[in-house]
């Protein structure tokens, strides 16, 4: 949990719990697992327990909620940066339940719920609850495959206020269009977030698959956020030094010509897409 977080995309992160189940290639390299095993805490795998915190833990978004009213300004909160909050195990039912309630007192605070499991949404929700305005509802998506599982999933849902992926890590080229509007010319996504992988084992990003992903954004209109290259960045952002060892370049095809990507460290890497930072977020019909 954090109070004004790292993440570029948030303001703060909450996490009701740690721990995990890897569900598809996204997670081969998961930071959430890596991070749990740095300081000790066994929770990953399906026998794993996992990790529940205090009254204190979860008074904290009570007080950002007071600080967002007091300052007329409303704060994000990405939800479970150590978790997925619908992952289906019986000792999850009651927390999840105690997270809704915390939503429900929090107004003042998007909640940004990101699953992979976006298919058992709707399962895992109390009865008769439906996901209120300030809850913005997103999935990740890593290449073709997932997209087009997990994206119709996502747009059954009307109530939240936001409907957003997350293309991090970026594993393939990808097509949203036919995601991103609807046949009445509105968009279907809210906000599209993506990026490469970054830690131990990173996989390279070839730099067509986000300059691609961008480009069908800003055709429908659609706010789009490149959050990082991560471990692996253009050759064409550095000057490679003679001699850099050849394991540490990927050569990739672009537009019919070849491109490289170069092991630097995220970092270095930074986050700038065809001479741009792209820090666009999608409007709500809520306000301060």
């Amino acid at each position: 949990m954090g109070k004004d977080s790292t993440i570029e995309w948030t303001h703060h992160t909450f996490n009701p719990w740690w721990g995990c189940v890897k569900v598809s290639p996204a997670c081969d390299h998961c930071y959430a697992e890596s991070w749990a095993k740095r300081v000790g805490s066994d929770v990953w795998g399906p026998k794993s327990e996992r990790r529940f915190f205090s009254d204190a833990h979860w008074n904290e978004p009570l007080k950002w909620n007071r600080d967002a009213l007091k300052v007329g300004v409303r704060r994000r909160v990405f939800c479970a940066s150590m978790a997925d909050v619908f992952e289906n195990r019986p000792d999850l039912v009651e927390p999840r339940q105690r997270l809704f309630d915390l939503i429900s007192a929090t107004p003042m605070l998007d909640w940004l719920l990101l699953t992979k499991r976006i298919h058992l949404v709707k399962k895992l929700l109390p009865k008769g609850y439906s996901l209120p305005p300030h809850v913005w509802l997103g999935t990740t998506v890593e290449n073709e495959e997932y997209a087009r599982k997990r994206i119709p999933y996502l747009l059954e849902f009307d109530t939240p206020s936001v409907r957003f992926v997350s293309c991090e890590p970026l594993m393939s080229a990808l097509d949203l269009s036919p995601f991103l509007l609807s046949e009445n010319g509105k968009p279907r996504l809210d906000w599209v977030i993506a990026g490469g992988e970054s830690g131990h084992g990173a996989r390279p990003m070839n730099p067509a698959w986000p300059e691609d992903v961008q480009r069908q954004c800003a055709k429908a209109k659609v706010p789009f956020h490149f959050k990082q290259w991560g471990h692996w960045a253009p050759a064409t952002n550095f000057e490679v030094p003679h001699g850099y060892p050849e394991k540490k370049i990927v050569h990739f095809i672009k537009n019919n010509r070849q491109v490289s990507v170069i092991s630097v460290g995220k970092t270095a890497a930074g986050r700038v897409l065809g001479g741009k930072t792209w820090d666009q977020f999608p409007t709500t019909r809520l306000t301060a």
